[in-house]
């Protein structure tokens, strides 16, 4: 599941700004993204995605992946670097 390769990542990068800006400078594998986070939060990151050819993996729950992401709030999107 995602959330184990969130967990197992030795680098990630939190948050949709940070996500989009990794992303033009191509160093992005992955993004996941929480599908209970608001479609206006994510739509920036999924687009960016298309543009670029990363893969896009969708969770259930933005709660689960701030935790995994060793945050104490929730997380939208957590992208995970080359």
């Amino acid at each position: 599941m995602s959330y184990e390769k969130v967990k197992q990542a030795d680098k990630t990068i939190i948050g949709t700004k940070q996500a989009v800006k990794a992303a033009r400078k191509g160093h992005l594998s992955e993004i996941v993204v929480a599908m209970d986070a608001d479609h206006h939060v994510v739509a920036p990151v999924l687009e960016i995605a298309r543009e670029h050819d990363i893969p896009v993996t969708m969770v259930p729950s933005k709660q689960k992946l701030g935790k995994v992401a060793g945050l104490r709030v929730d997380a939208s999107v957590v992208a995970i670097a080359d």
